[in-house]
């Protein structure tokens, strides 16, 4: 039904007048560039949902010229795309004025839209799987190690060795599949998404080697990396395949061109990024391209760009780096067009100002060229505050601080104060976000054993969600895929590892060396009378099971082995259910040729295309906030959600800030690690944009590297913190696991400084 003028306007007002003073400086947006910097809880995407429709009306935007949205994934765009929706609906304006992308959908659709310039033919070319995308690694390895035998050599020979022909294979299984596979990944995702070729890698080797002369022994590691890239997109072309990275890479190589790049800053008028502090330098020149005027190519870009750098969890593990959104933050400072909101309702006091002393204790205490968290302190909101609910009130203190005797200790303190918080009012939510998937199995399995803990969560009336489950479960075809492949090669190095790796993911067996089992897998399997003796029980054990695996082929028909091997990784029920479905359905599609090999065909087919959806036996429909549920996940997994009660134990320092830890076996090349030295060098070169690049040696780009992994665990536990609306619960236990693939190995573990600095500091308050 259409509305009169006067009507929207004043619907646009009342639209404004919901939103918080930080919030309004992004729905006043008039053109050009704009940086919103944003603190936990402050509705980022609230006010950008308000921005896009006041952006609409106010530009009078429609199907041929719209408003573009990029987030980070499906589920975001999907929820800001209703929001906006809802608006939209409420002020008669058309629906399709706008497009909502994740990053990756936006440069894809460009470049399909522009096949010939773009080199995307979707009919002839596929888009790697990870799981594919493995396969790829492993063999761009093999095919690098053929191809320069003397760089393979000199890793091999590392700081020292002696010739030792048992040590050359243990060394040898390290590499291939542990330390080139990890190398390859991380750089290849790394120079991609910075616009580096493998030539350029190479180039910043040669800078390297003639500038800075190597203070450690030289790998020549981004010579290594550039062999391994190269070879990595040989095989992506020779298999007409395109990975993620090639999306952005394409959509760029389509706007080079004058006329198509006219046509899609013409349809497009603005573009609004949320989540920006997780953009590549790649994403954010396509995002600044679409975003120009093409009547003005001299006029800065209709770019509105919202983050937050002090929650950017992710640039360890991706290509993402908070320092790209903060230097456009400068700019855009240095031009007047730094907006921030630092008004927040979702916590209540006590847990906010708990979130701005790790930020101050964290930059005092950790100075370093990045600093771990941008100068920004969250506030709570006035008294007038147009947003229901804000800043709750605290249970009990608010925050509240503990040192358990151990980690079983810590689990019962949780699950006690849960069903406390739970019994005094059945409304509440809360959450047990841990730092590792090994971490939440412990925790599991001592809230499902009331035995054990004492207490029944059940009983008490608290639902218990662990979110790992559905990820243990989406990880069941590859699982089944590996030990299969196991028992039709069992001679192969590589998929007994394999097989061996899941043994202890799934604590069958102890954690171990197992490069040393693998490196003579008959002699492992088999031995005869004359070989030497496997020296440890963990090692015996690992055996058992394998020969137990192999043996099953030899006792049970093909369509039975999925079953036999899901009992023997001692499945959960609703593990055991998927197990079983997925047995169904390779027993459908093998009808009339049941063999080991068609279940493996079939199985392959499963793991690439990714479509096998776990069972679950409980009711999941509600989502991880659901009230009176105790949900346990991830940091990571956790950005975006809050609960009313959030407890985070085991904060030792090994973890926060944590230190550099580098796996046994693969101390024969240095004290460093190969993938993040050739991080920190790649990301030197890209930070220093058009300057002359100085790239750290080998041992300065490592000290760069440490420090940026532990500016991330601050910001992770920031964003940990920050989910807690209500009661914020730490704990640092003073026993606890060296490592968690063995918890019942407990020893005294240090809390980690900033808990103790916050104890202080709450005391000193009191």
């Amino acid at each position: 039904m259409p509305i009169s003028l006067e009507d929207r306007q004043s619907s646009l007002e009342h639209l404004r007048h919901q939103l918080r003073p930080g919030q309004q400086s992004l729905a006043d947006w008039a053109g050009g560039p704009l940086a919103i910097s944003a603190v936990p809880g402050s509705g980022k995407s609230t006010g950008m949902a308000v921005a896009a429709a006041i952006a609409i009306a106010r530009y009078q935007l429609h199907a041929r010229r719209q408003l573009v949205l990029v987030t980070f994934t499906r589920a975001a765009a999907a929820n800001l795309k209703a929001k906006v929706r809802r608006h939209l609906k409420d002020l008669a304006l058309p629906q399709n004025s706008f497009v909502v992308f994740t990053l990756h959908g936006l440069a894809l659709n460009i470049a399909t839209r522009n096949p010939d310039l773009s080199g995307i033919h979707l009919d002839t070319l596929t888009l790697v799987s990870p799981s594919r995308g493995h396969r790829l690694i492993r063999a761009s390895v093999e095919q690098w190690i053929n191809s320069h035998p003397q760089l393979y050599q000199q890793l091999i020979e590392g700081q020292q060795f002696d010739g030792e022909e048992t040590e050359r294979l243990r060394r040898q299984s390290v590499l291939r599949t542990e330390i080139l596979p990890e190398l390859a990944t991380t750089v290849i995702h790394e120079a991609k998404s910075s616009g580096l070729t493998p030539a350029g890698l190479m180039q910043i080797e040669a800078d390297l080697a003639r500038a800075v002369p190597g203070e450690a022994k030289d790998y020549q590691i981004l010579t290594i990396a550039g062999g391994l890239y190269a070879a990595y997109q040989t095989l992506l072309q020779r298999r007409q395949l395109i990975d993620y990275d090639d999306m952005v890479l394409s959509a760029l190589r389509v706007l080079k061109d004058p006329a198509t790049r006219k046509f899609w800053q013409s349809r497009f008028f603005a573009v609004f990024e949320d989540e920006a502090q997780d953009s590549s330098p790649l994403q954010t020149q396509l995002l600044e391209i679409l975003a120009g005027d093409t009547q003005a190519p001299s006029q800065a870009p209709n770019l509105v760009r919202v983050g937050d750098p002090n929650q950017a969890i992710n640039s360890t593990f991706t290509p993402a780096d908070p320092v790209f959104f903060n230097q456009f933050c400068q700019t855009c400072q240095q031009q007047g067009r730094l907006a921030t909101i630092e008004q927040a309702g979702r916590s209540t006091p006590a847990i906010m100002q708990a979130a701005n002393f790790l930020v101050t204790w964290a930059n005092q205490t950790y100075p370093a060229a990045t600093s771990p968290f941008r100068v920004q302190h969250i506030q709570g909101v006035g008294e007038d505050d147009p947003q229901p609910n804000a800043n709750p009130a605290a249970i009990g203190n608010g925050v509240e601080i503990y040192q358990p005797a151990d980690v079983e200790q810590t689990v019962r303190l949780i699950a006690q104060r849960v069903i406390e918080l739970i019994a005094a009012d059945p409304g509440r939510s809360a959450a047990i976000l841990i730092r590792e998937h090994r971490q939440g199995r412990f925790i599991r399995r001592l809230l499902q054993d009331p035995t054990a803990l004492g207490l029944d969560l059940e009983q008490a009336g608290v639902r218990f969600y662990d979110v790992g489950e559905r990820d243990r479960q989406s990880a069941i075809p590859i699982e089944m895929l590996s030990l299969l492949q196991l028992i039709e090669r069992p001679h192969s190095a590589e998929r007994l590892k394999a097989a061996l790796q899941i043994l202890v993911r799934r604590q069958c067996i102890p954690t171990q060396d197992l490069n040393q089992l693998v490196s003579q897998p008959e002699q492992f399997l088999y031995p005869g009378p004359l070989d030497p003796d496997l020296g440890s029980e963990a090692a015996r054990q690992a055996r058992r099971y394998c020969r137990a695996i192999l043996r099953a082929r030899l006792e049970l028909p093909p369509y039975h082995l999925i079953s036999f091997l899901s009992l023997t990784l001692q499945y959960n029920q609703s593990e055991l259910a998927t197990a079983d479905k997925l047995a169904t359905r390779i027993a459908q599609q093998t009808f009339g040729e049941s063999s080991l090999s068609a279940m493996l065909r079939e199985l392959w087919e499963i793991v690439d295309s990714e479509k096998f959806e776990g069972v679950e036996t409980e009711d999941t429909d509600s989502i991880y906030t659901r009230s009176g549920q105790l949900t346990l996940m991830t940091m990571h997994k956790a950005k975006g959600l809050d609960w009313d009660a959030v407890f985070i134990p085991f904060l030792h320092e090994k973890t926060i800030p944590g230190q550099p830890w580098i796996p046994p076996q693969t101390r024969f090349l240095g004290d460093f690690s190969l993938s993040e030295v050739a991080r920190a060098q790649i990301r030197a070169c890209v930070h220093q944009g058009n300057a002359a690049p100085t790239v750290p040696n080998l041992l300065d780009a490592w000290t760069d590297a440490t420090q940026l992994k532990q500016a991330e665990e601050f910001r992770l536990l920031y964003v940990a913190m920050t989910r807690a609306k209500r009661l914020l619960w730490l704990s640092a236990a003073q026993q606890a696991p060296f490592s968690w693939g063995k918890p019942e190995n407990l020893q005294v573990a240090a809390p980690s400084p900033v808990l103790l600095a916050l104890q202080r500091s709450l005391r000193q308050a009191v």
